[in-house]
């Protein structure tokens, strides 16, 4: 170790952070490496080291010979401050190497708030923030992720980014690059026959004009860029490489368990929720390499809990065979098996015995709306009949904590919408009250948490208008007014942090000058409350003359040119249209297995989409 850090991170909180040597990491001999691939994660290491596409990727690229991937995480700002201080650049875990010389420097963007800390990365590298100043064949930063669907506010530091799945498309672009690094191509030869390779954009080859108004005229290919970047996604989970261990962390973090992916996609369809429509088609592991894969890790890494993964757990097709293969070892290896994301139609007699034998916890489910009138316009398809009905067969089963989750702000929403949360919280409290085979001696919990609905890209909401800060406070007053027993707790996000958000959500690339100003004058870790300044970043897009509303208390028209429709997920836009104005109908839409809807997703040629055909 250096031994200017080593004297650092005795004067800073969690010195694990930045000290490594964490068991199953991989070193590597320098002499048999020619690309290196720094993975940086914006947020601090407990976040980053919880992530499951962290994991996956930095297994893969390091299984690739003469490629060593390390792990970089956004130091929090008592270690910036003493590296800034101290003149130690940011670096690799593994190696303890600047990242400056790596070959690629890649983010994960997995939510809009923290492009701040992109930045301030580079530049606690010692990196141009914008790829026009990058020269030479190195330095390459790339990103990928959710928020690469529309990743426009980012697209001036931004060298190419991955759209859709990383596995494939990964290793392709690193192929690439090593023929260019050994053949002495320039960098924009390079970017060039990148932006060739289905699933790869490359921001400096589109240029994008504007209306007077401020909507998008135009979006055109340069330099025989695609018109439209398409996603790539693999279909075949069973044969796509998963990792056999995970670096375990020498200190707490955030989910500390080792965790195993048992389906990718989701068959609901809600009208919000944007990775419902960017993971399709729904695509399954068989029981057998799920059962598999877990063994393994739990072997490899020494964690006595494993989390099933997926966007909704009980909507995998043989959960209950899944669990009874693996009740044959975890129960005598006394290994726990936790199954979030629960649908509340999809919790069984049958699944609740499973989930006595391998686990004991709070329940989670997801209403998302008060009332069965909004539930119906977000295409949400549960009904409070069923909701009670699974909380009462919970309850029978011995569970007295259940948590529920909403959103507050949703497309026509009324404060008669936002009462129906602690309505529905306390008929819930009710039920158990009512049920005789409750837990004797027990009272019950009931948390009602409510986030601020953000319209996402490529989602049938992606059109509407965001609720004000003075709007979200005054349904949040409303839902607080409203409670009436000590029995429920609830919780909400801060109005102003969703505000931000939804305004780099369905950003383009004239926000790129306020993310630049913003991080000069100290803006960083915006989804943390201790350091989010919303001050700070009004000045900054005053100073930058942009007016933040434009972006997201607009309701745009359907035949207006979004800053993201050049990136095609699959997902037709005509169907989203029309998905819209099924919600101001009040109309559902079935899910993937009742009926297909004929969303554009069959494109790929398999997964349920094919299965249903």
């Amino acid at each position: 170790m250096n031994p200017e850090l080593e004297k650092v991170l005795l004067k800073v909180q969690k010195p694990g952070r930045y000290a490594g040597g964490e068991s199953n990491r991989v070193v590597k001999d320098q002499e048999q490496v020619d690309v290196r691939f720094a993975f940086c994660f914006p947020d601090v290491y407990e976040v980053g080291m919880s992530h499951l596409g962290m994991k996956i990727l930095y297994g893969l690229f390091n299984e690739m010979d003469g490629v060593w991937c390390e792990r970089v995480f956004a130091p929090w700002p008592d270690m910036e401050e003493q590296m800034r201080e101290h003149h130690i650049p940011l670096y690799g875990l593994e190696s303890g190497d600047a990242i400056t010389d790596f070959d690629f420097i890649g983010f994960t963007l997995q939510y809009e708030l923290s492009y701040s800390n992109v930045l301030n990365m580079l530049d606690l590298a010692g990196i141009p923030l914008y790829a026009k100043d990058r020269k030479g064949l190195g330095r390459i930063v790339v990103a990928g992720g959710p928020c690469a669907c529309n990743c426009e506010p980012l697209a001036d530091f931004l060298d190419l980014v991955f759209l859709g799945e990383g596995e494939e498309v990964d290793r392709e672009v690193i192929e690439l690059y090593r023929d260019c690094k050994k053949t002495g191509k320039t960098r924009e030869e390079f970017l060039a026959a990148a932006a060739g390779i289905e699933g790869v954009y490359v921001p400096s080859l589109y240029q994008v004009d504007y209306h007077e108004d401020g909507t998008v005229k135009s979006i055109s290919p340069t330099q025989g860029a695609p018109a439209r970047v398409k996603k790539r996604i693999v279909m075949d989970l069973d044969s796509l490489y998963y990792p056999k261990a995970f670096v375990v962390p020498n200190i707490e973090i955030i989910h500390d368990r080792t965790v195993e992916e048992i389906f990718r996609g989701c068959i609901r369809g809600c009208r919000f929720c944007q990775a419902g429509f960017l993971y399709r088609p729904v695509r399954e592991k068989s029981p057998e390499t799920i059962d598999r894969q877990s063994r393994e890790l739990c072997r490899n890494t020494g964690y006595d809990e494993i989390s099933l993964s997926s966007l909704s757990s009980s909507d995998y097709t043989r959960i209950t065979e899944l669990l009874e293969k693996m009740l044959t070892w975890t129960d005598r290896e006394k290994v726990s098996v936790s199954l979030p994301s629960l649908r509340v139609d999809g919790f069984s007699n049958e699944l609740m015995e499973k989930l006595n034998t391998v686990r004991r916890g709070g329940l989670t489910f997801a209403p998302e709306a008060g009332t069965q009138r909004l539930r119906d316009v977000i295409n949400k398809n549960v009904t409070e009949e069923e909701l009670l009905k699974t909380c009462s067969t919970a309850f029978c089963g011995g569970w007295t904590t259940v948590k529920l989750y909403f959103m507050m702000g949703l497309p026509t929403e009324t404060l008669e919408d936002v009462a129906g949360i602690p309505a529905l919280a306390q008929r819930v409290v009710n039920a158990y009250y009512a049920n005789p085979n409750k837990p004797k001696g027990k009272s019950v919990k009931v948390t009602a948490s409510a986030s601020c609905f953000v319209p996402k890209p490529h989602t049938p909401f992606q059109w509407e208008a965001q609720d004000t800060i003075e709007m979200l406070e005054r349904k949040q007053k409303h839902l607080k007014e409203n409670i009436t027993s000590k029995k429920i707790s609830a919780h909400w996000h801060d109005a102003r942090t969703s505000t931000l958000e939804g305004v780099f959500a369905r950003g383009d690339r004239r926000l790129g000058k306020v993310l630049a100003l913003a991080q000069k004058k100290g803006c960083r870790f915006d989804g943390w409350d201790d350091y989010f300044n919303y001050s700070l970043w009004m000045e900054c897009f005053e100073e930058c003359g942009i007016d933040p509303s434009f972006y997201n208390h607009r309701k745009r028209s359907f035949d207006e040119i979004l800053p993201w429709d050049h990136m095609d997920y699959g997902i037709e836009k005509g169907f989203l249209i029309e998905e819209c104005k099924r919600a101001y109908a009040g109309a559902a839409t079935p899910n993937c297995r009742e009926k297909c809807s004929h969303c554009g997703a069959a494109c790929w040629k398999g997964g349920l989409c094919v299965e249903k055909r």
